[in-house]
């Protein structure tokens, strides 16, 4: 009876209202939803206008609701190489998917295969990035916006490499200095996202078969000034997060504090399925006001 008689009265001053937690303020839920789709090598074959409206719908589905998607790069199959009409037809494709299944706002990143680089082309108007450019009605291919409480910095990570050939992965002198200006005038409690198509920083190219004594890293497969940019970043606390694909892979590194995300794609192995062990999928971000967040890789 001594026992029941204590656990009560135990029982009562837990219930006590002074020891009642109270509710979580508002500043504690997210401020914006993002969904990060990426390499979406979308063309009209393999299921694939099928599978990215089965992807889109299941984003909108979400609970709570994606605020916005943010579209990384390799929009359509491939421009690089290919003729007008077949670049106009995945374009004409990949629009007529967003007409009519998703009523979401999305913003734009350029991925190595929306530029069109086929040689016997060089002289038109639309020549390399201007054709995706026009097709999403952006300027230039690297801008910066804010929406609820956060900075967005949209990256150009896609250059001709030294022998004008083929692409690499960098930012160039100009860029980076527009990127050092936007962080400089940025404030200091303003949390900082930024999207690229080709990794600032990825653990997943250490992922390779029949390894003897070293790794090759190509420089169209990660940043080729990461050194400078990581650098940058050093400098502005703020910057809390940088998000990526090209790899068809998912990781996740965290390096002074700044986290890298390398999401999987949307295609997976360019819709013949995983690519290793990851699935198509997207990433889903929940972004607070202190420049905290949760994110997860989900298979649609």
């Amino acid at each position: 009876m001594e026992r029941r008689s204590v656990l009560k009265n135990i029982g009562g001053l837990f219930l006590a209202p002074s020891l009642i937690p109270e509710a979580s303020p508002a500043v504690d839920k997210p401020v914006l939803r993002v969904a990060h789709i990426t390499d979406v090598h979308l063309k009209n074959a393999l299921g694939a206008p099928e599978k990215f409206s089965k992807c889109l719908h299941h984003i909108q589905k979400k609970t709570p609701k994606v605020d916005l998607i943010l579209n990384g790069g390799d929009i359509v199959f491939d421009m690089n190489k290919e003729n007008i009409t077949t670049i106009d037809a995945q374009w004409k494709l990949y629009k007529s998917i967003l007409k009519s299944d998703n009523n979401i706002p999305v913003q734009y990143c350029l991925g190595n295969h929306d530029i069109w680089w086929s040689e016997n082309n060089k002289g038109q108007a639309v020549y390399g990035k201007q054709y995706s450019l026009d097709q999403l009605q952006l300027s230039k291919p690297y801008y910066s916006f804010e929406k609820a409480d956060w900075k967005f910095i949209v990256l150009d990570s896609v250059h001709l490499d030294i022998d004008n050939t083929w692409y690499i992965g960098k930012l160039g002198e100009e860029q980076f200095n527009w990127l050092e200006n936007e962080l400089k005038n940025t404030a200091a409690n303003k949390p900082v996202l930024i999207l690229s198509h080709i990794p600032i920083l990825t653990a997943t190219l250490m992922v390779e078969d029949n390894i003897v004594n070293k790794w090759e890293m190509l420089g169209g497969d990660m940043h080729t000034d990461t050194s400078k940019i990581i650098n940058l970043f050093y400098k502005y606390p703020n910057v809390k997060l940088c998000l990526s694909g090209h790899i068809h892979l998912r990781d996740r590194v965290e390096y002074n504090n700044v986290t890298y995300i390398c999401n999987g794609a949307v295609s997976g192995a360019w819709w013949e399925g995983n690519r290793r062990q990851t699935a198509p999928g997207y990433g889903i971000l929940d972004l607070f006001t202190d420049g905290s967040f949760q994110e997860r890789y989900v298979n649609y």
